[in-house]
């Protein structure tokens, strides 16, 4: 049986984890002021760098049960999110995990979230702040469709870092769980019911199982270097998802978005850009200047030569790299090598302090392995050309 939520948590401001008691438990300072969904839940246990070592020395747990989990079930739920996101989940097995969007008609990105099918129900999982408006969505969508579709009072509980051997405790009470598919260390997402979430931490963080107590930041530092972004923090209105390639399923890696489903909305956008051109903005990587004096904070424009070409995303200080951050940069501004050429060094410019304390400009230098490589010409580009060509 699924925990259905007694009332509406979503949109909830002030939900503090039971976690927030543990022993050294700190939140984020200001969490409810950042663009970073961080409050709520610890962001680190007294020694952050530390507990990002512990993942890849054995793994560690992170709470992130302040997340919003939908439920979406009946006979027509694979149908009905299918013709609503940008997954591909009409004939999705028990067991499917992936992530999701949802677009609006000019294919900007209105909600990301990840969704796993089990026990023949679809769990939707986002930031808090998503929450309500995506199942006040998915409500008002349901029409003639034989689904459900509720809040569930789950909480998320992530594993980062585990060695193979290590498997999900059959005492947790998990009612789903999922191998995350991205470009960092293992990654297990445990759902559990909200008042099972201290229970299920001690048992996964006891010498049994083998797992450290770590916090959201190294969640975040984890994901930043992952290039995952989170919605907003590191996009914004006018996003798509081609500005951040790890939500296209290309390789084998199932993104967020398929590239070969039927219709929903924003698809148009979606195929323009993957056959005929290119996104205008890229999600990189970027580090920070360790040695200045403030530190530039999510939301803050980034230039080169004073001229603004992007805004800075997730900041985060990382236990080898020091401090990174992602950034949305326009395409222009990077400099992208053509197909067997190297990059060339690229630093920006972003604007640290405030108008109290003093401004500063802090440099930071764009990773150049989070460039993606050159496309080379599009296929429906070089159709076009070649009817154009034809037609003289």
């Amino acid at each position: 049986m699924f925990p259905l939520c007694p009332r509406r948590l979503v949109g909830v401001s002030n939900y503090r984890s039971p976690l927030l008691s543990f022993t050294g438990a700190a939140e984020l300072p200001d969490a409810t002021s950042t663009l970073i969904d961080a409050a709520g839940v610890p962001s680190h246990y007294g020694d952050p760098l530390r507990e990002q070592r512990f993942v890849s020395r054995g793994g560690v747990a992170v709470d992130r049960s302040h997340r919003t989990v939908i439920r979406v079930a009946g006979p027509d739920a694979a149908e009905f999110l299918n013709n609503l996101l940008s997954q591909k989940l009409d004939d999705a097995a028990e067991g499917f995990s992936a992530a999701f969007c949802d677009l609006d008609m000019q294919g900007r990105i209105l909600h990301h979230g990840d969704i796993t099918r089990a026990d023949d129900a679809f769990y939707l999982d986002t930031p808090s702040y998503l929450g309500e408006s995506l199942l006040d969505y998915l409500t008002k969508m349901i029409f003639w469709s034989d689904v459900t579709v509720e809040e569930a009072d789950l909480g998320i509980i992530t594993v980062l870092g585990a060695p193979g051997s290590f498997a999900v405790p059959e005492t947790l009470g998990t009612v789903y769980s999922r191998e995350v598919d991205w470009a960092g260390p293992r990654r297990i997402d445990i759902a559990v019911p909200r008042e099972r979430l201290s229970d299920a931490y001690r048992t996964l963080t006891s010498a049994d199982a083998g797992l450290e107590r770590a916090g959201l930041m190294a969640f975040s530092a984890e994901r930043v270097k992952a290039l995952e972004p989170e919605q907003r923090a590191d996009l914004d209105a006018k996003s798509i998802p081609h500005e951040a390639p790890t939500l296209i399923a290309r390789g084998g890696h199932a993104g967020a978005v398929h590239l070969n489903k039927g219709c929903y909305r924003g698809q148009e956008t979606i195929a323009r850009v993957e056959n005929l051109g290119r996104s205008p903005r890229l999600l990189v990587l970027v580090h920070l200047d360790g040695s200045a004096p403030a530190e530039p904070e999510a939301g803050s424009p980034v230039t080169v030569g004073g001229r603004t070409v992007g805004r800075l995303g997730t900041v985060v200080h990382d236990c080898d790299y020091g401090p990174i951050a992602l950034a949305l940069v326009k395409r222009s501004a990077l400099n992208i090598p053509a197909a067997g050429t190297a990059a060339s060094p690229l630093t920006l410019d972003i604007e640290a302090g405030d108008e109290e304390n003093g401004t500063m400009t802090v440099t930071a230098a764009v990773d150049i392995d989070s460039l993606p490589a050159d496309e080379g010409e599009k296929a429906g580009r070089a159709a076009v050309d070649k009817l154009r060509g034809r037609s003289r």
